[in-house]
């Protein structure tokens, strides 16, 4: 893995290339802004760079969802809420992990409830608190549990498996990763520092592989997350505005990792192999004034005002001018591995933007941007379709899939 490490924060020139390649965004497209260059270093790790912001390429969703599962009242099995979960099995119906219930909840295709399992708790099988679904050849479900970090096995079917605890364990919940088809589990801890007063020093993620026993293999990768302060007076300790988070996701056979600073995702096999990086060009990221006042607005209208019952000691710290900012702002805040092979990295959202995602083949060319509203919690990508949790202005949760394609206008995203 010293490549990983190598590779992190090096320089985008490359002292031996073998292959200098064009390749389109889309098969069959004409080569255009959004064509990618193909370059193989010394080491047989592929570097596809792409001008993926100047594309105008799009994906779309449909105007109105194929599936639609949720109420405020009537059948229990279709009440949700605090839903961190939904994902496919191979005959179509979908697996959802319904937090507030600790349970998952199978559903048909056509949106019958078939079983649920789980249930919360400490003995086998039970929640404490769940987060995520992870979907294993055979229809094997991995759901996450918290605390100390855990996995609960479960067959499609409804019968409990095992019970997978991490050694050392982790305290709290993996801050990301995921579970690959062999059973081996990628988790993240970070290490969280006492808040200084200067505000230097970024938070040290750790990323590791776990056995299919969760017994710890190697640790894939250091990297920094955001640097906390406080102040005399401060009501609360804080991160620097804007600073970079770290994200990683693993599935499959793939484990992609974004540290959120530079406009790139690393892409290792299930060896742990660096085989890909992902590389688009992002060169206006200033962090401005009108940047942050249009943040500090934000937070005072949605606690309802200064004067509010809501505004707190702790609020006015974080619109405080003392609070330090980035200079510049993150290139991403979250990755998802579409059951297709597709990447897809979610672009940090600036103040006042919509949610945009960007879309990458298997090989690592620009495909699509697709933008959506901020009342979609996304949880899996297919070929053609997203899985994700709409909740709407009286908070209430529905699980809901809409066709996804691609279009040179967007149709429609909204619930």
């Amino acid at each position: 893995m010293r490549h990983m490490l190598q590779l992190r924060f090096a320089p985008r020139a490359l002292v031996a290339c073998f292959a200098v390649l064009a390749h389109a965004a889309c098969a069959g497209d004409e080569p255009s802004r959004s064509s990618a260059v193909l370059v193989v270093d010394s080491a047989g790790i592929e570097i596809v760079t792409s001008d993926a912001l100047g594309s105008d390429r799009r994906c779309a969703l449909a105007d109105r969802p194929t599936l639609s599962l949720g109420t405020v009242e009537g059948d229990e099995a279709f009440m949700l809420y605090f839903v961190r979960g939904a994902n496919r099995l191979s005959d179509g119906s979908l697996a959802v992990l319904n937090n507030s219930s600790g349970e998952i909840r199978i559903f048909t295709r056509a949106g019958t409830h078939l079983r649920s399992m789980g249930g919360h708790g400490d003995g086998p099988g039970e929640f404490r608190i769940g987060r995520f679904i992870w979907v294993l050849p055979g229809d094997t479900l991995w759901v996450g549990d918290y605390r100390p970090w855990r996995y609960q096995v479960y067959s499609a079917g409804g019968a409990f498996i095992r019970t997978v605890d991490l050694d050392p364990p982790y305290l709290n919940a993996s801050r990301g990763g995921g579970v690959l088809a062999n059973g081996v589990s990628v988790n993240v801890q970070r290490s969280i520092l006492r808040p200084t007063n200067d505000f230097r020093d970024p938070e040290p993620w750790y990323v590791e592989a776990h056995d299919v026993d969760g017994t710890l293999m190697r640790e894939l990768a250091r990297l920094d997350g955001v640097r906390r302060g406080t102040w005399d007076g401060a009501g609360v300790a804080m991160s620097t505005l804007f600073d970079p988070t770290p994200s990683i996701v693993a599935a499959g056979a793939t484990i992609a990792i974004a540290t959120g600073r530079e406009p790139e995702v690393q892409v290792l096999d299930g060896d742990f192999t660096l085989r890909r990086i992902v590389r688009w060009s992002d060169p206006d990221r200033e962090v401005t004034a009108a940047h942050i006042r249009a943040y500090r607005d934000a937070l005072v209208e949605r606690r309802g005002g200064r004067a509010s019952e809501n505004w707190s000691a702790a609020d006015e710290s974080l619109v405080s001018d003392r609070r330090p900012t980035a200079d510049l702002f993150p290139t991403a805040e979250g990755l998802m591995l579409g059951r297709d092979g597709r990447l897809w990295v979610r672009r940090y959202r600036r103040p006042g933007d919509d949610v945009r995602w960007m879309a990458f083949g298997s090989g690592g060319e620009f495909q699509c941007h697709l933008t959506m509203d901020t009342s979609l919690t996304v949880y899996e990508f297919g070929a053609d379709y997203l899985l994700a949790v709409h909740m709407d202005e009286l908070e209430v949760e529905r699980v809901v899939e809409y066709e996804l394609h691609p279009s040179s206008e967007p149709s429609g995203s909204q619930p």
